[in-house]
């Protein structure tokens, strides 16, 4: 008689289970070097950094003393603010009786890597947008720092005019030209990727290959526009509150951006003077094992402290757009 499947139920296995593993699909994380790591801040809860202003110079005639005037000091803080870490355990049991437990552990360290390394990018974006003052124009030397997208109709979308308008107001803050950036949402890069007008500069040499490639390679811009090379980022902060800014005065929109809205930043990050983002380390990702005999496990834990702080406002440009509009 032969073997059929209606005698052999006993060797059919239903449920087959791949040796391969389905992983996350994770965003590509900013590059290290857009904050000034402070190397001074070895012990203590807050660090004091001295600042100077500018000098106001006067008239000077023959025979009259000059006015002694003092310089203007103040001081910047910089605090350890955030205290993260996971932990996770795998059983003996599960050992001796799962499959591939390993592999699911390994996979289970570089999550918990990556969920740290996200909340870390999540949190300089939040803190470069939060010193800027909200729902005003940010002025420096005369030009605003803070604006709504200024395209037509409340769409709150980026156009060329915005980082033109962004170089000027650099340049009036006297930035320096190189180590400009801008961090923007996706949905902008949408935003560009669709202009029509892009054909009207597309004689800069930078711009070839805009129409077939597109802007975006591995979350960097590929692309450099009027002096801003532009990454993309999902962890730019959103609104919590609306804010209405009136820069109609300055050639740019009289808008409210609403909640939910996206704080794109513009940054120079020329050195570490320029940088408007500090950050110190109290403890860089530490990951622990140890052995626990009365649970008959293995146990793992992965803490981190460090601080983000601004440093400076100047050399920092903050423009709101919609979350989803392109």
């Amino acid at each position: 008689m032969s073997q059929l499947t209606g005698n052999t139920t006993a060797f059919i296995e239903a449920q087959q289970y791949s040796q391969f593993i389905l992983e996350n699909l994770h965003d590509y994380l900013l590059p290290e070097g857009m904050y000034r790591d402070v190397s001074d801040f070895g012990s203590g809860t807050t660090l004091n950094i001295k600042t100077v202003g500018t000098v106001t110079l006067q008239d000077a005639a023959e025979d009259t003393p000059l006015n002694f005037s003092p310089i203007d000091t103040g001081t910047l803080n910089l605090s350890i603010t955030d205290y993260i870490g996971d932990a996770w355990k795998v059983s003996d049991d599960l050992r001796e009786d799962g499959a591939q437990v390993d592999t699911l552990m390994a996979m289970r360290a570089m999550e918990s890597t990556r969920a740290l390394g996200e909340n870390h990018e999540s949190r300089m974006l939040a803190v470069a947008n939060a010193a800027q003052t909200a729902a005003g124009v940010n002025l420096v030397n005369g030009r605003p720092h803070r604006w709504v997208g200024s395209a037509d109709s409340n769409a709150r979308t980026i156009t060329l005019s915005d980082f033109i308008s962004m170089k000027l107001a650099f340049d009036k803050a006297n930035a320096p030209a190189g180590g400009r950036i801008a961090i923007v949402d996706p949905v902008v890069e949408a935003s560009l990727n669709s202009l029509s007008n892009l054909v009207n500069v597309s004689n800069n040499p930078m711009f070839e290959g805009i129409v077939t490639e597109g802007f975006a390679r591995d979350h960097k811009f590929v692309k450099n526009i009027f002096g801003w090379d532009v990454y993309t980022s999902n962890f730019l902060p959103s609104l919590t509150a609306a804010e209405a800014i009136d820069a109609s005065g300055y050639g740019l929109t009289s808008e409210t951006a609403a909640v939910g809205d996206k704080a794109n930043v513009f940054m120079c990050i020329a050195d570490d003077s320029c940088k408007p983002v500090m950050h110190a380390w109290r403890r860089a990702p530490q990951t622990e094992g140890w052995r626990d005999q009365e649970e008959r496990a293995d146990k793992y834990q992965v803490t981190s402290r460090y601080g983000f702080g601004a440093q400076r406002v100047d050399t920092l440009g903050v423009i709101l757009t919609h979350p989803s509009n392109y």
